[in-house]
């Protein structure tokens, strides 16, 4: 179940982001304006709750959020996304997962984990820039189901189908915003055409 975030704003930033002559102050940006993009979008559904409230004028109804929501990136790109979602969400519990991608196999390795564990109806909000072989994002999910968490979405920017296809098949119940579907992975497990490592530049590590 996936939704890919069509706008006409996404797209433009998206083209400077896969630019490789983008430097990473500007990359970072625009990873965060468009995590905000997609975040708007995969909270249409969040629970709200009526409030009155006196304005300069008169009296209102009003609503205000009634969500706890728990973040957790995977680390390490999706650190870079955080600003951003914590700009949306700024009263959000955070947690981290650390994996790490081994480049013969490119499968995932798990090396840190810190979650507060669910204590019931919790959204839990998954974020990384790229679902590549979908090996981390479906690790990720599998670990928050094993800690009491029945509510979780995933948001990235750039998908591959087979990154998809994977994520689908194992948690079909978690809806997946991303900004764009590629083509494909390549013989080395990059999406194409993509925009590299994610990672590399967000931190500038290239």
């Amino acid at each position: 179940m996936h939704t890919v975030v069509r706008h006409p704003l996404i797209n433009h930033r998206v083209t400077l982001m896969r630019d490789q002559t983008t430097p990473p102050k500007l990359f970072r940006e625009l990873v965060g304006e468009i995590t905000e993009f997609l975040a708007f979008e995969a909270l249409r559904d969040l629970n709200m709750r009526d409030v009155d409230v006196v304005t300069p004028v008169a009296k209102a109804r009003g609503a205000l959020v009634n969500e706890h929501v728990v973040l957790v990136p995977i680390l390490r790109a999706g650190m870079g996304m955080m600003n951003a979602m914590l700009h949306v969400l700024p009263y959000a519990k955070v947690g981290v997962l650390g994996m790490q991608r081994n480049e013969a196999t490119a499968e995932p390795m798990a090396y840190y984990a810190k979650v507060p564990p669910a204590k019931g109806g919790e959204l839990a909000i998954v974020v990384d820039p790229m679902l590549a072989t979908g090996g981390s994002a479906c690790d990720a999910v599998a670990q928050l189901k094993s800690l009491g968490y029945k509510r979780i979405k995933f948001l990235n920017l750039i998908s591959a189908p087979e990154g998809i296809a994977k994520f689908e098949r194992e948690h079909p119940e978690v809806p997946v915003f991303t900004a764009v579907k590629d083509e494909r992975l390549n013989s080395h497990f990059y999406i194409v055409p993509g925009l590299g490592d994610a990672g590399d530049r967000i931190f500038g590590t290239l």
